[in-house]
């Protein structure tokens, strides 16, 4: 039996935490569909372009040489032979990574990078992919959809542990403009705060990881029995 679960959400609703969860608990690889956006960031950059020069950055994505490793333990993305995974959520990378992720050009061929890599995992057993229209655009065929949603407060407190390891004040207003930024710049070209239909939506604002991940696993079950 094949498996696919897609998980949507804003920034820091959890979406990595409980996607890699289900991909070690169910066996599956794990996509982060974001990460796709970062690598095609840095190899821009790498390049030289100016990353306002839709058509040139769009045209680099085509030409990227880019290979993602899916385990969920150790997911790894190689640009020419060179792991970035490292660099992919610097603040260098960051602070740059929505001029890339509203490109229209490049969102077309990075979802095309996306299915296949899902379709390739579909094959070997399953995937869990997460990331901003993949219950909606990239993978709307998943046998489990769910869109994991947080307040406001809560996900910024949760990206502020990630980037700085606390959520004190200076933190959290050191992180703001990166998660309110990048939300309202995607909600340009992507609808990741309300369920389509077949979409469960799942809201963690007042759970631990470990409870998330029991409501996760629980939809899943629930979707598996039919």
């Amino acid at each position: 039996m094949s498996l696919v679960i897609a998980i949507d959400g804003p920034s820091g609703s959890g979406k990595s935490t409980l996607s890699r969860r289900l991909a070690e608990h169910y066996g599956l690889a794990y996509l982060d569909t974001g990460s796709t956006y970062r690598a095609a960031t840095i190899w821009a950059v790498r390049q030289g372009i100016d990353l306002d020069d839709q058509a040139a950055v769009a045209a680099a994505t085509r030409a990227m040489p880019l290979v993602v490793l899916t385990d969920p333990q150790n997911s790894r993305y190689l640009l020419a032979g060179e792991d970035v995974t490292d660099e992919l959520h610097t603040g260098e990378v960051s602070s740059v990574v929505t001029k890339v992720a509203v490109n229209l050009e490049v969102r077309a061929e990075l979802k095309r990078l996306q299915r296949e890599i899902i379709e390739s995992s579909r094959q070997s057993g399953g995937v869990v992919a997460e990331g901003r229209d993949v219950t909606s655009v990239v993978a709307p065929d998943a046998d489990v959809r769910i869109l994991l949603i947080a307040s406001p407060e809560e996900r910024l407190a949760r990206r502020s542990v990630d980037r700085h390891g606390t959520a004190d004040a200076a933190s959290m207003e050191a992180t703001k403009h990166e998660v309110h930024d990048r939300d309202a710049s995607d909600s340009t070209v992507s609808q990741f705060m309300e369920a389509p239909d077949g979409v469960v939506t799942l809201d963690n604002s007042a759970m631990v990881p470990d409870e998330s991940f029991a409501a996760g696993v629980a939809i899943v079950e629930r979707a598996l029995r039919g």
